[in-house]
């Protein structure tokens, strides 16, 4: 029954042994992971942690490794234009985390000397690290004592203890039984053994419950429940929103701009385009574009899901011959080198539809 709670077997220093002893036989080799015997990398560490928010590893393993290969150190990234790592960014979304990595780089080469510091709280002063990332980075890189309680963390820790509160809720029950049974040593460990428990065996579907090392302690599996937790409040549907991205076209290039430091897309090379809110009426697209021309619609318009909103954005093209490109911060950008410009996943789509990709 959904709710039962039923006690673990085992007090819960004996758990974090087995999920340990589990972790040394199971453990997944990582690029950004230290191996057995080596101390770990807190740049690396860090970088991994940052791309990885709402970011599968899949899809992080490709990034990280340019990232690395490109700007070895804390330092050589503090130093990189943050042009530079905007573009190498494109793809991974979310892309106050990319402004946010820079800000954070020169920070510690400037304020630490190039070092990260190790406690929990001197991370949390760092830009872009919020209350998990600090705690992964202290305990993966130096062995704090923190817990880091991440979306696979949520998932085992709510299934061994059967905790039926939703999910927001719950999160300081989470938090709590995260720390009861955090080791007296081996801390990095214990965080990537119950992410990695999470992200192999307690999956959100189909859980292997026979192949983990939790099972005798977890009231979910005792239940035949585990697919039931974590509860999740009923999801509000995003709201859907309108507007415009201009193509314009001179010869085989096309124009780009920088768009304002803040806000969506933030830095980053872009279309020209409308504000993607509510309050543009499709009648006024027209009026936000980067210049008086022979505007057509294509036929079917992008769309892309954000974090807040879903947006169906129509594209505008248009050719000129003007040398100059109309606008201030615009420019010409020849057609085959679109994907070196690092533009947001968004705007690649436009492009694609536009024929220049």
């Amino acid at each position: 029954m959904l709710g039962a709670m039923i006690k673990p077997v085992r007090p819960p220093r004996k758990r974090a042994a087995a999920l340990l002893a589990w972790y040394d036989a199971n453990r997944r080799d990582l690029p950004w992971r230290a191996r057995p015997g080596e101390a770990p990398d807190p740049y690396a560490v860090w970088l991994s942690e940052i791309m990885l928010q709402q970011t599968t590893v899949a899809t992080v393993k490709g990034y990280f490794a340019r990232f690395l290969a490109r700007w070895p150190t804390v330092e050589a990234l503090a130093a990189a234009p943050p042009d530079e790592i905007l573009a190498a960014w494109a793809g991974l979304g979310y892309y106050a985390r990319a402004r946010n990595l820079h800000a954070c780089a020169v920070r510690v080469a400037q304020a630490h000397g190039g070092r990260f510091p190790q406690s929990e709280e001197e991370l949390r002063a760092l830009p872009g690290l919020g209350p998990y990332t600090a705690a992964a980075v202290a305990a993966i890189a130096f062995d704090a004592p923190c817990a880091a309680v991440d979306g696979n963390v949520e998932r085992v820790m709510t299934r061994l203890h059967a905790i039926a509160a939703p999910l927001r809720a719950a999160k300081p029950l989470i938090r709590a039984r995260t720390e009861e049974m955090l080791p007296p040593a081996r801390a990095g460990d214990y965080a990537q053994a119950l992410m990695d428990l999470g992200a192999t065996i307690c999956t959100p579907r189909a859980p292997a419950c026979g192949a983990c090392p939790l099972a005798p302690d977890c009231a979910a599996f005792a239940a035949g429940a585990a697919e039931a937790y974590p509860v999740k409040a009923k999801k509000a549907e995003k709201p859907k929103r309108r507007g415009a991205i201009f193509i314009l076209r001179r010869g085989d290039a096309a124009m780009v701009t920088r768009r304002p430091p803040k806000g969506l897309f933030g830095g980053m090379t872009a279309f020209p385009a409308t504000p993607f809110t509510r309050d543009v009426a499709p009648g006024d697209w027209l009026d936000f574009a980067p210049c008086a021309a022979d505007w057509r619609t294509l036929p079917e318009p992008v769309a892309h899901v954000f974090t807040h909103f879903a947006l169906q954005a129509t594209v505008f093209v248009a050719k000129t011959r003007k040398v100059s490109p109309p606008g201030v911060d615009c420019r010409w950008a020849a057609a085959g080198d679109l994907d070196k410009e690092g533009l947001p996943t968004l705007m690649r789509k436009a492009a694609a539809r536009a024929g220049l990709l």
